[in-house]
């Protein structure tokens, strides 16, 4: 599904990445770990496309696109979902008005008829449900007033019903307690874990994994990958600290 290869990227002519490879095949859950300026973010906006990332080598393919010639609207048409570390707030813009256009947008850019709004009413009463959100949170506006944990739950129900192919979560179990992150990673199990889908989950520690096992875990250091395994890396990360492994 997804496929780097060399890849360096730069932010503001500062070299971040500097030729790192990573392939996430359909149905697999991907965590990337590493110590703080490793470049987990810096990854997840350039796969994204946000402007003043500039790719200086390397390639990048996602579902047969090379993703360095789409726009990110057309990155996002094409199933290619970010989730961030501190969701925005849009102050005027119910959750409902921004996730109709949202979703409209994609359909249109893949040709698809847009849903008609009793369509997406119900579409996103159901993913509400499904990610015990309370409904009448959809008519607010986007993020403002609420708290960390329902920033999150409401970003999953943006993530379901948008329903992406590839999701990359930057850092969403930041600042969660207990029960919001046993949500949000039920909402990522509930949505993701799916055989035509995959996950690229950024995250400084092991507890987020308790609940979305990943199939890879693998450690960012200095702008590459630097070690791969399996679940049990992220508890050996826990014990013995990014210092001694990522070095």
């Amino acid at each position: 599904m997804l496929q780097i290869s060399n890849l360096h990227a730069e932010v503001d002519g500062k070299q971040i990445l500097k030729g790192l490879d990573l392939a996430v095949n359909a149905g697999e859950v991907h965590a990337i770990m590493g110590p703080n300026g490793a470049g987990k973010s810096t990854l997840a906006y350039v796969l994204a496309g946000r402007p003043g990332y500039e790719v200086t080598d390397g390639t990048l393919n996602f579902l047969n696109f090379d993703l360095a010639e789409l726009a990110p609207h057309e990155r996002a048409a094409n199933g290619l979902f970010l989730g961030f570390q501190y969701p925005v707030e849009i102050p005027g813009v119910s959750n409902l008005q921004f996730l109709r256009e949202a979703l409209n947008a994609q359909r249109r850019g893949r040709g698809e008829e847009p849903l008609s709004g009793a369509e997406f009413l119900k579409l996103a009463r159901a993913q509400a449900a499904s990610l015990g959100l309370d409904p009448e949170m959809l008519k607010r506006p986007v993020n403002v007033g609420f708290s960390g944990g329902e920033k999150k739950r409401a970003e999953m129900v943006q993530m379901g019903i948008i329903d992406p192919k590839l999701a990359i979560l930057d850092e969403t179990d930041s600042g969660l307690d207990i029960d919001a992150l046993k949500a949000v990673g039920a909402g990522i199990n509930t949505i993701m874990r799916r055989p035509d889908k995959a996950v690229l989950l950024i995250t400084h520690y092991q507890r987020l994994l308790d609940y979305v096992q990943p199939d890879f875990v693998h450690v960012l250091a200095g702008g590459r990958i630097v070690r791969s395994g399996g679940a049990e890396l992220a508890h050996e990360l826990e014990r013995e600290g990014y210092g001694a492994i990522a070095a």
